[in-house]
């Protein structure tokens, strides 16, 4: 099982940047997705998340700003951040609760990091 993160980039202030997470693999079925960043000397955050049956969550810095959104038959997790600020600068990685086969045994999955900047 893989998750590839897309879509970080360098962006000004006020900007907008979508980020994309494609899990891959031999997958029973994924439960919750969600975003998470980490700034330099910073602890990881939990940005956003989406169960599989739509239930959301927002960290009270990214709401009215940030939407997350899923397309179950593709095992995909996009955020749509607008309005970005200095502030938001950090990696973001993509996170899946999900249960792989064979095993079926429920885990959580991590993507690798995407880079996003924001500049003043």
């Amino acid at each position: 099982v893989q998750l590839q993160a897309y879509g970080g980039g360098l962006v000004q202030a006020g900007e907008s940047l979508r980020l994309s997470c494609a899990a891959s693999g031999s997958i029973f079925s994924i439960n919750a997705m969600g975003w998470y960043r980490q700034a330099p000397g910073k602890e990881r955050e939990l940005v956003a998340a989406i169960t599989s049956v739509g239930s959301i969550y927002y960290a009270d810095s990214v709401k009215g700003r940030f939407t997350i959104s899923r397309d179950n038959a593709k095992n995909t997790v996009y955020l749509q951040m607008n309005s970005l600020k200095p502030e938001d600068t950090a990696v973001y990685y993509c996170n899946a609760d999900l249960v792989p086969m064979p095993t079926m045994i429920e885990g959580s999955y991590w993507g690798q990091g995407t880079q996003v900047t924001v500049s003043s």
